[in-house]
């Protein structure tokens, strides 16, 4: 048991929420020569917590500290604590030295996906595929269970890891078997300072990897963060493309999903002249919205085929996980379609589309000139004329939501200048604040009343949800409802 870190030290546990509340009770386990002196938390908003002010907090009596994501490197307390030289770590971190060996014996491997864009996705995947290779494996991260819980748990085979920068930013041990980062685009500079930064901490899953970096052939950025990584002797670099693979590459022919990198021994010399077959896009085919497989979710396929292949997942598992995988909530989700003259609208839950590069490639899937655009939110310090300068021949027409639309109305003037654009205003006349259920029946309609037969009515976002709603689910399921409530009028009107 690796617990030796934490015993007789002075822990704070900065945030009490679920994460926080997962960390003490895990730190509340241990006994004896393991155990550390004392916990104490700080949270302004859990009454449960030991502080709930910064200035309570006396580092001179504190070892060690566990931050939350929500507190990020610039926090008052967090520099005092780097002047102090006092250590900050992740959950991951501390979840990583306190991990437990398998009831079967050794150590669970863990596997870790990183990315601006389609962590979930990918990790969903990675542990579809790994089930359907007989592991017991856990998904967790950003979704699912603790995990600190999961990794104190013995009875689980395989850790497959989400990761954002925030984890990642305080996160110095750990050492994956399999790591890939998906893509980097600007997202989080507010919480990291720089986008250099941001790209820096994205990079630090690649450090101590064991067996196998994975990265995007088609972004030099994640390629270049392998090259600069500290690796195991023996991890190797092994991309995945939408093209036809190279040496050491998971990639696409025509449509045939295939692997150039595990599919036979490093020493066999027929390697180079052979490659095996993993799935076909047709094993995909579930995963698409309005018939259409977005390119994004076949490069995460190949992503999640190359992590999991890694570690000596079979051919058949690949394509078995892939075909059974079923992608959660508000992720580029046809809603309802609705009848209009000569064919139909369709409306699509793309929430989860929080950052720009999320943004673009939801928009990539579909038609030019088909899409009335649902966006905005809170920008987080995001640019998005990249974007716009991208997407702007897909765009019909645009519907702006949030409370501050510039960043996203000053891009479509310049790069888009054709497109109308329509905001949603965050209060009624007399200056009270709509609800964000409210804000989304406007959206729809207006967005409904400017599309055609065959448009999409994409809600794909680009930004953060937490300026008119609680969560990017939320507001997922709001768009739903008030996309299924615009059907439901039109099936009534056409009835009378």
């Amino acid at each position: 048991m690796l617990v030796q870190p934490v015993a007789d030290k002075r822990i704070l546990v900065l945030g009490l929420g679920v994460t926080g509340q997962a960390v003490v009770a895990a730190l509340g386990q241990l006994s004896g020569t393991q155990a550390a002196r004392e916990v104490t938390s700080l949270d302004s908003r859990n009454p449960d917590a030991t502080y709930s002010d910064p200035e309570q907090i006396h580092l001179e009596s504190v070892d060690l500290i566990i931050a939350s994501p929500g507190w990020p490197p610039h926090s008052p307390i967090l520099t005092q604590a780097t002047d102090r030289d006092v250590p900050v770590w992740s959950e991951i971190e501390l979840a990583w030295r306190l991990r437990v060996e398998r009831s079967a014996g050794g150590f669970a491997p863990w596997v870790g996906v990183t990315g601006t864009n389609g962590k979930t996705t990918t990790i969903g995947m990675v542990a579809s595929i790994l089930q359907a290779d007989g592991r017991n494996a856990v998904a967790v991260g950003n979704v699912g269970r603790p995990v600190i819980e999961v990794a104190r748990d013995p009875d689980v085979d395989v850790v497959a890891l989400e990761l954002s920068s925030f984890q990642l930013h305080f996160t110095h041990t750990l050492a994956l078997d399999a790591a890939a980062v998906l893509n980097i685009a600007p997202d989080h500079i507010d919480w990291h300072g720089s986008y250099t930064e941001y790209a820096r901490a994205k990079g630090k899953i690649y450090e101590h990897v064991k067996t196998a970096c994975v990265y995007n052939v088609q972004d030099g950025q994640t390629r270049t963060l392998v090259e600069n990584a500290d690796v195991a002797e023996g991890a190797r670099a092994v991309g995945f493309t939408l093209g036809s693979p190279r040496r050491s590459e998971c990639g696409l022919v025509e449509d045939v999903l295939v692997d150039r990198a595990f599919h036979m021994d490093f020493g066999n010399p027929l390697r180079h002249q052979n490659a095996a077959e993993l799935g076909t896009l047709a094993d995909l085919e579930h995963l698409g919205a309005g018939g259409t497989l977005p390119p994004h979710i076949v490069s995460n396929a190949l992503a999640a085929a190359a992590l999991t292949r890694a570690i000596g997942v079979s051919q058949s598992a690949v394509r078995e996980g892939l075909r059974s995988f079923s992608p959660g909530g508000h992720r580029i989700a046809t809603v309802v379609s609705t009848p209009v003259d000569g064919g139909e609208i369709h409306f699509v839950d793309d929430s989860k589309a929080t950052n720009a590069h999320a943004a673009a490639a939801s928009l990539a899937t579909f038609q030019d000139s088909s899409v009335v655009w649902i966006a905005g939110g809170l920008a987080k310090g995001a640019q998005f004329d990249e974007l716009i300068r991208g997407a702007a021949e897909k765009l019909r027409s645009v519907v702006l939501i949030g409370v501050d639309p510039q960043p996203l109305s000053d891009a479509l003037a310049v790069y888009a200048p054709q497109v109308p654009v329509h905001r949603v205003q965050p209060t009624d006349k007399a200056g009270k604040a709509w609800t964000g259920a409210e804000i989304m029946v406007r959206a729809v309609e207006y967005a409904a009343r400017m599309a055609q037969a065959g448009d999409t009515v994409l809600m794909a976002p680009a930004c953060a949800s937490m300026d008119q709603f609680t969560s990017y689910a939320e507001r997922g399921d709001a768009f739903a409802s008030a996309a299924r409530l615009y059907a439901g009028q039109v099936a009534d009107n056409a009835k009378r």
